[in-house]
């Protein structure tokens, strides 16, 4: 639910960014799609949509790949039309997973950002994550607080760390089967997932015909081609600091290109007075302690997914030569205590 209210809020603030300046007759027609795909809600914008059909058209379209994606990249539930991530950890340490070609694809391109990222962006984190997430579940049933006595210790999360290495993941393109060696490891793909999600139907929209259109995936946004009159798109960096009656930290104008933000202010519990939100650091096990916030502006969204991960997990040294050395990428630090930094390719907005 904290995640859903989250959203709304982002959701009002994109809808007010992109209409910015317009007249009421320019505001760009909007649809809302289903929650229920990657537990968030999804909006597509559009402005060159005189009569309300490229609308409808593109947001059918957006229902049938989050649909798709959704099931495929679920850790939780199986379906019966599919073998999915959740198919893949039950059959850990007993038998490879015959799987369909869209998830060797993602996977193998998991294991790519894996090395990108040195390791900070890893799928197969899920033993760790799992704890921490199971710690959240029982602190959101008791108002998301936690008693400290039930916080993990560093044996337990050293344990499970040891059911965490890539090498663990074994893809065989030629058969199309996945198969995870340790029985005590499993895939947890929600730093990629979405993201790749987003690239996936952007390359459909643009397929039809898709322009001036913008993409807000549960927080995870692309824009295809520009505003009317090549008008760059603006849009908000949100304020990690929920307290502040600023609920934008900055506002920023992009071309065609993927905005996502990682932040410690949406899925978290409090214990002792110390906020546990849910980015673990694959280098301490414990929740990372860098930023506030760390927001990726970058043509591929999956990418952008990975990179605010991974960036949020590491120093502003770490991270500034990481993005230089990939070239084409953009990003924005926010600090706990309100600082901003930003590379030199970010345009801000008034």
């Amino acid at each position: 639910m904290k995640k859903i209210i989250s959203f709304l809020i982002l959701l009002s603030l994109l809808s007010s960014l992109f209409a910015c300046g317009e007249n009421q007759k320019d505001k760009p027609r909007s649809k809302t799609i289903s929650s229920s795909y990657f537990n968030t809600l999804s909006v597509i914008y559009t402005y060159a949509d005189e009569d309300g059909t490229d609308i409808e058209k593109y947001s059918a379209i957006a229902d049938e790949v989050l649909s798709y994606y959704h099931k495929l990249f679920d850790i939780y539930f199986e379906y019966s039309d599919v073998n999915n991530i959740k198919t893949i950890n039950k059959n850990a340490g007993k038998n490879p997973v015959k799987v369909n070609k869209d998830l060797i694809d993602f996977l193998l391109y998991c294991k790519e950002l894996y090395t990108l990222t040195n390791g900070k962006t890893n799928v197969m984190l899920g033993s760790v994550l799992k704890i921490w997430h199971d710690l959240r579940e029982d602190a959101d049933d008791d108002f998301g607080y936690l008693d400290p006595a039930e916080l993990p210790t560093e044996d337990i999360l050293s344990e499970a760390a040891t059911h965490t290495t890539i090498d663990l993941l074994v893809i065989n393109e030629e058969d199309s089967t996945v198969y995870i060696s340790d029985p005590k490891a499993s895939l947890d793909v929600g730093a990629i997932a979405k993201g790749y999600t987003v690239d996936i139907l952007y390359d459909r929209l643009k397929a039809e015909g898709a322009d001036a259109v913008a993409l807000n995936i549960g927080g995870n946004l692309r824009t295809i081609g520009l505003k009317p009159d090549s008008k760059l798109w603006v849009t908000g960096i949100t304020n990690p600091d929920k307290e502040s009656d600023e609920t934008v930290k900055c506002k920023i104008k992009i071309g065609e290109a993927s905005v996502v933000t990682s932040g410690d202010y949406e899925r978290y519990f409090v214990s002792d007075g110390k906020k546990y939100h849910h980015i673990i650091d694959p280098t301490t096990l414990i929740p990372a302690n860098y930023f506030a916030s760390v927001s990726i502006i970058t043509e591929s969204s999956a990418l952008a997914d990975a990179l605010s991960t991974a960036l949020f997990c590491m120093p502003y040294e770490d991270g500034i030569s990481l993005i230089k050395s990939i070239g084409g990428v953009d990003a924005i630090w926010i600090y706990k205590d309100g600082t901003v930094r930003y590379t030199e390719g970010i345009k801000l907005a008034k």
